[in-house]
């Protein structure tokens, strides 16, 4: 009986092929730890990371007035009041506390991809360092966005409305709430690609079932607009809500670039 010199050798490469899928789904780094060892590995995590939003918060709240005057640009010349005593004090409480969150956000993300990196498999990680950086600069993406576009025409549209009526003096505490809200907000609703870059590289969601509501996806961002801005003007809403409409189909052209 003879056999083809081939015929070992002509097996190898789908031998190969799935041991590479194999070794892709496998953990490297997995470790048999009990509930009680993840849950003092998280609230340890959880530890550091307030240490560090603290930290970061009370840095900016010693250099606070820069970071106020900043933030009151988008106002224009508009004559910001103190209504209460102390209510500039706690004004600055809230900047110094929103600006360190976003300074402190990247060692926040180190901690969470400690935590989790354990149990992800070589595929996922793989994704691990685009989804963080893409993530980190969409997040910055959306504050500008809502720093030169968003609370300009938001303000823009206050302002005209009531010019001949009413004297422009706002409280300060309400115009700080109005801009951080908006700007944390909008930062959020930026993350919407990397959502659908994580379902679609997970093959949870495809591009095409994504393309497929694109109804449903233009009546949500409208939603999405009204929800998330603070105010009431209709060309904020639409801004925002055009804004999210262009990540979500450019997220489908992510996807569809990964093959999914």
């Amino acid at each position: 009986m003879t056999t083809s010199p081939n015929a070992d050798t002509a097996t190898t490469p789908e031998i190969d092929s799935e041991s590479s899928s194999d070794n892709l789904d496998q953990t490297p780094d997995e470790v048999e730890m009990s509930l009680f060892d993840h849950l003092e590995e998280l609230r340890q995590r959880i530890f550091y990371s307030l240490i560090a939003v603290a930290l970061s918060a009370t840095a900016c709240f010693i250099g606070v007035k820069p970071l106020v005057k900043i933030l009151e640009v988008p106002a224009g010349g508009i004559k910001f009041l103190q209504l209460a005593p102390g209510e500039f004090f706690f004004v600055s409480i809230k900047v110094a506390g929103y600006t360190g969150l976003v300074l402190a956000s990247p060692f926040i993300l180190y901690q969470i991809v400690q935590f989790v990196l354990p149990g992800l498999t070589r595929r996922e990680r793989r994704l691990l360092a685009p989804v963080v950086f893409g993530s980190s600069i969409l997040f910055v993406g959306g504050l500008v966005f809502a720093y030169f576009l968003l609370i300009p025409a938001a303000l823009n549209f206050f302002i005209n409305y009531g010019a001949e009526v009413v004297e422009q003096s706002w409280s300060i505490e309400k115009y700080f709430e109005f801009i951080l809200s908006l700007l944390f907000l909008t930062g959020i609703a930026f993350q919407i690609p990397i959502v659908q870059t994580l379902l679609g590289a997970l093959g949870i969601v495809s591009s095409a079932q994504m393309l497929a509501g694109w109804r449903i996806v233009i009546m949500g961002a409208v939603v999405l607009g009204a929800v998330l801005t603070p105010s009431t003007d209709p060309l904020t809403q639409t801004l925002l809500a055009g804004a999210v409409l262009f990540l979500y189909f450019g997220g489908i052209g992510l996807v569809k670039l990964l093959g999914k």
